[in-house]
Protein backbone atom coordinates (compact mmCIF):
# COMPACT_ATOMS: atom_id res chain seq x y z
CA UNK A 1 0.00 0.00 0.00
CA UNK A 2 1.26 3.91 -0.18
CA UNK A 3 1.29 5.63 2.65
CA UNK A 4 1.21 9.18 3.23
CA UNK A 5 0.91 11.22 6.00
CA UNK A 6 -0.58 15.19 7.63
CA UNK A 7 2.94 16.36 5.87
CA UNK A 8 1.65 15.11 2.53
CA UNK A 9 -1.38 18.11 2.68
CA UNK A 10 1.02 20.41 0.66
CA UNK A 11 -1.57 23.37 1.39
CA UNK A 12 -1.57 22.75 4.70
CA UNK A 13 -0.27 23.81 7.80
CA UNK A 14 2.24 22.16 10.00
CA UNK A 15 1.16 19.06 11.63
CA UNK A 16 -1.73 20.42 14.61
CA UNK A 17 0.65 18.93 17.41
CA UNK A 18 3.34 16.15 17.53
CA UNK A 19 0.33 13.26 17.13
CA UNK A 20 0.87 11.01 14.09
CA UNK A 21 -1.35 10.76 11.26
CA UNK A 22 -0.90 8.30 8.41
CA UNK A 23 -3.28 6.76 5.84
CA UNK A 24 -2.56 3.84 3.52
CA UNK A 25 -3.96 3.72 0.10
CA UNK A 26 -4.74 0.09 -2.05
CA UNK A 27 -2.41 -1.47 -4.12
CA UNK A 28 -4.71 -1.64 -7.32
CA UNK A 29 -5.83 -5.47 -6.72
CA UNK A 30 -7.15 -4.47 -3.40
CA UNK A 31 -8.92 -1.44 -4.47
CA UNK A 32 -12.80 -2.88 -5.01
CA UNK A 33 -12.43 -4.45 -1.10
CA UNK A 34 -10.26 -1.65 0.68
CA UNK A 35 -10.97 2.20 0.74
CA UNK A 36 -7.82 2.60 3.47
CA UNK A 37 -5.80 2.14 6.45
CA UNK A 38 -5.74 4.90 8.94
CA UNK A 39 -3.80 5.39 11.86
CA UNK A 40 -3.35 7.75 14.76
CA UNK A 41 -1.23 7.66 17.61
CA UNK A 42 -0.85 10.46 20.38
CA UNK A 43 1.20 8.49 23.06
CA UNK A 44 3.90 11.43 22.19
CA UNK A 45 1.61 14.02 23.15
CA UNK A 46 -0.43 15.28 26.35
CA UNK A 47 -3.45 16.60 24.36
CA UNK A 48 -6.25 18.38 26.55
CA UNK A 49 -9.12 16.73 26.68
CA UNK A 50 -11.30 19.25 24.31
CA UNK A 51 -8.52 17.76 21.96
CA UNK A 52 -8.98 14.40 22.43
CA UNK A 53 -12.44 14.16 20.45
CA UNK A 54 -12.41 12.03 17.36
CA UNK A 55 -14.77 13.55 14.33
CA UNK A 56 -16.04 11.15 12.27
CA UNK A 57 -18.68 11.69 8.44
CA UNK A 58 -21.69 9.41 7.87
CA UNK A 59 -19.94 6.51 5.75
CA UNK A 60 -21.04 4.00 3.43
CA UNK A 61 -17.86 2.06 4.29
CA UNK A 62 -17.59 -0.80 6.76
CA UNK A 63 -14.55 -0.70 9.59
CA UNK A 64 -12.54 -3.03 11.86
CA UNK A 65 -10.89 -0.91 14.16
CA UNK A 66 -8.31 -1.89 16.58
CA UNK A 67 -7.60 0.04 19.62
CA UNK A 68 -3.97 -0.94 20.62
CA UNK A 69 -3.15 1.28 23.24
CA UNK A 70 -5.68 3.77 25.22
CA UNK A 71 -9.71 3.57 25.23
CA UNK A 72 -12.36 5.23 23.73
CA UNK A 73 -16.00 6.37 24.64
CA UNK A 74 -18.49 6.81 22.03
CA UNK A 75 -21.10 9.82 22.58
CA UNK A 76 -25.02 9.20 22.01
CA UNK A 77 -26.13 10.67 18.57
CA UNK A 78 -26.63 13.98 18.30
CA UNK A 79 -24.79 15.39 21.15
CA UNK A 80 -21.92 17.54 20.78
CA UNK A 81 -18.24 17.06 22.16
CA UNK A 82 -18.37 18.01 25.08
CA UNK A 83 -18.03 16.80 28.87
CA UNK A 84 -21.55 16.84 29.99
CA UNK A 85 -22.50 14.87 26.90
CA UNK A 86 -23.72 10.84 27.36
CA UNK A 87 -21.55 8.70 26.35
CA UNK A 88 -20.21 4.80 26.35
CA UNK A 89 -17.59 2.66 25.86
CA UNK A 90 -16.73 1.26 22.55
CA UNK A 91 -16.93 -3.33 22.98
CA UNK A 92 -14.23 -4.04 23.14
CA UNK A 93 -10.47 -3.66 21.46
CA UNK A 94 -11.36 -4.49 17.95
CA UNK A 95 -14.42 -3.75 16.83
CA UNK A 96 -16.67 -3.50 13.77
CA UNK A 97 -18.29 -0.82 12.39
CA UNK A 98 -21.41 -0.98 9.85
CA UNK A 99 -22.02 1.85 7.69
CA UNK A 100 -23.43 4.87 9.03
CA UNK A 101 -26.00 6.85 8.18
CA UNK A 102 -25.19 9.65 10.46
CA UNK A 103 -21.79 11.52 12.33
CA UNK A 104 -20.17 10.10 15.07
CA UNK A 105 -17.92 11.60 17.81
CA UNK A 106 -15.87 9.33 20.19
CA UNK A 107 -13.46 10.67 23.00
CA UNK A 108 -10.77 9.57 24.08
CA UNK A 109 -10.14 9.27 28.35
CA UNK A 110 -5.88 9.51 27.42
CA UNK A 111 -3.69 8.42 25.17
CA UNK A 112 -4.51 6.20 22.49
CA UNK A 113 -2.89 4.54 19.33
CA UNK A 114 -5.66 3.37 16.72
CA UNK A 115 -5.44 1.34 13.11
CA UNK A 116 -8.36 1.13 11.53
CA UNK A 117 -9.03 -0.52 8.26
CA UNK A 118 -12.11 0.57 5.58
CA UNK A 119 -13.52 -1.76 3.52
CA UNK A 120 -16.78 -1.46 0.99
CA UNK A 121 -19.92 -3.11 2.01
CA UNK A 122 -20.39 -4.68 -0.77
CA UNK A 123 -17.34 -6.69 -1.02
CA UNK A 124 -17.17 -7.28 2.38
CA UNK A 125 -21.00 -9.23 2.01
CA UNK A 126 -19.67 -11.01 -0.55
CA UNK A 127 -16.91 -12.10 1.07
CA UNK A 128 -18.44 -12.90 3.99
CA UNK A 129 -22.23 -13.08 3.56
CA UNK A 130 -23.50 -11.13 5.68
CA UNK A 131 -26.01 -7.85 5.36
CA UNK A 132 -24.44 -4.53 5.58
CA UNK A 133 -27.96 -3.90 6.46
CA UNK A 134 -27.73 -5.25 10.07
CA UNK A 135 -25.22 -3.24 10.82
CA UNK A 136 -25.78 0.02 9.93
CA UNK A 137 -25.06 2.52 12.91
CA UNK A 138 -23.74 -0.14 15.05
CA UNK A 139 -20.42 -0.87 16.66
CA UNK A 140 -19.83 -4.48 17.71
CA UNK A 141 -17.16 -6.55 18.52
CA UNK A 142 -15.29 -7.92 15.82
CA UNK A 143 -16.04 -11.58 17.30
CA UNK A 144 -19.97 -11.09 16.20
CA UNK A 145 -19.53 -11.20 12.65
CA UNK A 146 -15.89 -12.67 11.93
CA UNK A 147 -14.81 -16.09 11.56
CA UNK A 148 -11.97 -17.73 12.84
CA UNK A 149 -9.34 -16.89 10.04
CA UNK A 150 -10.38 -13.29 10.15
CA UNK A 151 -10.18 -13.19 13.98
CA UNK A 152 -6.65 -14.91 13.70
CA UNK A 153 -5.53 -12.13 11.41
CA UNK A 154 -7.20 -9.49 13.67
CA UNK A 155 -4.95 -11.02 16.39
CA UNK A 156 -1.68 -11.06 14.24
CA UNK A 157 -2.21 -7.24 13.53
CA UNK A 158 -3.25 -6.33 17.52
CA UNK A 159 0.46 -7.99 18.02
CA UNK A 160 2.61 -6.82 15.23
CA UNK A 161 5.44 -4.65 16.71
CA UNK A 162 4.45 -1.20 14.16
CA UNK A 163 1.80 0.29 12.25
CA UNK A 164 3.62 -0.76 8.56
CA UNK A 165 3.37 -4.47 9.96
CA UNK A 166 0.38 -4.28 10.74
CA UNK A 167 -0.67 -2.81 7.03
CA UNK A 168 1.61 -5.95 5.68
CA UNK A 169 0.24 -8.43 7.44
CA UNK A 170 -4.04 -7.39 6.10
CA UNK A 171 -2.37 -7.26 3.13
CA UNK A 172 -1.06 -10.62 3.13
CA UNK A 173 -4.01 -11.96 4.47
CA UNK A 174 -6.55 -10.20 2.17
CA UNK A 175 -5.11 -10.06 -1.23
CA UNK A 176 -5.29 -13.77 -1.95
CA UNK A 177 -8.47 -13.53 -0.45
CA UNK A 178 -10.08 -11.57 -2.87
CA UNK A 179 -8.30 -12.48 -5.85
CA UNK A 180 -9.71 -15.98 -5.49
CA UNK A 181 -13.37 -14.43 -4.73
CA UNK A 182 -13.60 -10.91 -6.93
CA UNK A 183 -15.88 -11.03 -9.27
CA UNK A 184 -14.21 -10.04 -12.72
CA UNK A 185 -17.00 -7.45 -13.23
CA UNK A 186 -16.43 -5.23 -10.40
CA UNK A 187 -14.70 -1.86 -11.32
CA UNK A 188 -12.40 -0.30 -8.99
CA UNK A 189 -13.40 2.86 -7.39
CA UNK A 190 -12.03 5.69 -5.93
CA UNK A 191 -14.60 8.09 -4.94
CA UNK A 192 -18.01 7.16 -3.14
CA UNK A 193 -20.05 8.51 -6.62
CA UNK A 194 -17.88 5.89 -8.69
CA UNK A 195 -18.53 3.19 -6.17
CA UNK A 196 -22.13 3.74 -5.99
CA UNK A 197 -22.04 4.29 -9.95
CA UNK A 198 -20.83 0.93 -10.26
CA UNK A 199 -23.10 -0.36 -8.39
CA UNK A 200 -25.62 0.54 -9.65
CA UNK A 201 -24.37 -1.02 -13.17
CA UNK A 202 -24.62 -4.08 -11.65
CA UNK A 203 -27.96 -4.10 -9.73
CA UNK A 204 -29.47 -3.16 -13.13
CA UNK A 205 -27.52 -5.77 -14.98
CA UNK A 206 -28.01 -8.28 -12.55
CA UNK A 207 -30.79 -10.45 -14.67
CA UNK A 208 -32.95 -10.17 -11.25
CA UNK A 209 -35.21 -7.23 -12.68
CA UNK A 210 -34.40 -3.78 -13.49
CA UNK A 211 -37.03 -1.98 -12.41
CA UNK A 212 -35.71 1.12 -10.43
CA UNK A 213 -37.55 0.46 -7.02
CA UNK A 214 -35.34 -3.27 -7.52
CA UNK A 215 -32.29 -1.78 -8.36
CA UNK A 216 -32.82 0.72 -5.26
CA UNK A 217 -33.79 -2.64 -3.41
CA UNK A 218 -30.56 -4.53 -4.50
CA UNK A 219 -28.52 -1.73 -3.32
CA UNK A 220 -29.62 -1.16 0.03
CA UNK A 221 -29.00 -5.27 -0.03
CA UNK A 222 -25.51 -4.69 -0.56
CA UNK A 223 -24.62 -1.92 0.74
CA UNK A 224 -26.66 -1.38 3.92
CA UNK A 225 -27.74 2.10 2.79
CA UNK A 226 -30.18 3.16 -0.09
CA UNK A 227 -29.38 4.89 -2.88
CA UNK A 228 -30.70 8.01 -1.90
CA UNK A 229 -28.37 8.26 1.23
CA UNK A 230 -25.43 6.79 -1.10
CA UNK A 231 -26.01 9.88 -3.74
CA UNK A 232 -26.30 12.37 -0.83
CA UNK A 233 -22.90 11.28 0.84
CA UNK A 234 -21.12 10.90 -2.78
CA UNK A 235 -21.96 14.76 -3.66
CA UNK A 236 -20.54 15.59 0.12
CA UNK A 237 -17.59 14.14 -0.88
CA UNK A 238 -17.45 15.36 -4.22
CA UNK A 239 -17.51 19.04 -2.60
CA UNK A 240 -15.24 17.92 -0.11
CA UNK A 241 -12.66 17.05 -2.42
CA UNK A 242 -13.09 20.30 -4.42
CA UNK A 243 -12.57 22.27 -1.57
CA UNK A 244 -8.79 20.47 -0.57
CA UNK A 245 -8.38 21.42 -4.07
CA UNK A 246 -9.52 24.67 -3.64
CA UNK A 247 -7.62 25.16 -0.64
CA UNK A 248 -4.57 24.84 -2.11
CA UNK A 249 -4.78 28.58 -4.35
CA UNK A 250 -7.54 30.16 -1.47
CA UNK A 251 -10.20 30.08 0.04
CA UNK A 252 -13.50 27.88 -1.63
CA UNK A 253 -15.84 29.17 -3.35
CA UNK A 254 -19.21 27.63 -1.40
CA UNK A 255 -21.60 28.70 -4.30
CA UNK A 256 -19.64 27.22 -6.91
CA UNK A 257 -18.66 24.01 -5.59
CA UNK A 258 -22.02 23.98 -4.91
CA UNK A 259 -23.08 24.27 -8.21
CA UNK A 260 -20.36 21.95 -9.66
CA UNK A 261 -21.92 18.85 -7.35
CA UNK A 262 -25.20 19.38 -8.44
CA UNK A 263 -26.82 21.23 -5.50
CA UNK A 264 -29.55 23.47 -5.84
CA UNK A 265 -28.13 26.44 -3.81
CA UNK A 266 -25.29 27.27 -1.37
CA UNK A 267 -27.99 26.54 1.44
CA UNK A 268 -29.23 22.95 0.23
CA UNK A 269 -25.46 22.15 0.33
CA UNK A 270 -25.31 23.62 3.98
CA UNK A 271 -27.90 21.06 5.31
CA UNK A 272 -27.19 18.32 3.37
CA UNK A 273 -23.67 19.18 5.01
CA UNK A 274 -24.52 19.68 8.14
CA UNK A 275 -26.53 16.10 8.08
CA UNK A 276 -23.76 14.60 6.59
CA UNK A 277 -20.93 15.88 9.02
CA UNK A 278 -22.36 17.47 11.43
CA UNK A 279 -21.39 21.01 10.80
CA UNK A 280 -21.52 23.76 7.67
CA UNK A 281 -18.87 23.57 4.68
CA UNK A 282 -17.48 26.66 6.34
CA UNK A 283 -17.18 25.45 9.75
CA UNK A 284 -16.03 21.88 8.47
CA UNK A 285 -13.46 23.23 6.34
CA UNK A 286 -11.89 25.13 9.71
CA UNK A 287 -11.98 22.32 11.92
CA UNK A 288 -10.48 20.65 9.77
CA UNK A 289 -6.78 22.38 9.74
CA UNK A 290 -7.18 24.36 13.29
CA UNK A 291 -8.82 21.00 15.47
CA UNK A 292 -7.05 17.88 16.53
CA UNK A 293 -9.82 15.92 16.67
CA UNK A 294 -10.95 16.49 12.53
CA UNK A 295 -7.54 14.28 11.72
CA UNK A 296 -9.96 12.23 10.22
CA UNK A 297 -10.93 14.65 7.68
CA UNK A 298 -7.09 15.38 6.73
CA UNK A 299 -6.23 12.02 5.91
CA UNK A 300 -9.58 12.00 4.04
CA UNK A 301 -8.25 14.93 2.27
CA UNK A 302 -5.18 12.97 1.22
CA UNK A 303 -6.58 10.30 -0.91
CA UNK A 304 -8.02 12.83 -3.08
CA UNK A 305 -4.34 13.22 -4.12
CA UNK A 306 -3.14 10.77 -7.08
CA UNK A 307 -1.07 7.37 -6.06
CA UNK A 308 2.81 8.32 -6.96
CA UNK A 309 5.38 6.11 -8.25
CA UNK A 310 5.93 4.96 -4.96
CA UNK A 311 3.15 2.34 -4.34
CA UNK A 312 4.10 -0.95 -3.55
CA UNK A 313 2.66 -3.63 -5.37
Amino acid sequence: MHKVDESSLGFAAPALSAARCEMWLPRASLSTLVRAVMSRDTRAVALASEQRYNHLPATPLCSIIWYLTGEAELLAPGYPAAAASPREPLPGRVIFCGPFSRPTVSWNPGPMHVMVLLLQADALAHLLGIDPGDYVNRIVPAAEVFDGEWLAMCAAVQAAPDDDARVALIEQFLDPLWQRRRPESWLPARAYADWTRNLMMRAANSGLGRSLRQVERRIKHWAGLPLRELHGISRAERVFFDAVVAERSGRPNWSELADGAGYSDQSHLCRQTVRITGFPPEELRRRTFEDEGFWAYRLWGMSEQPLRTTDTE
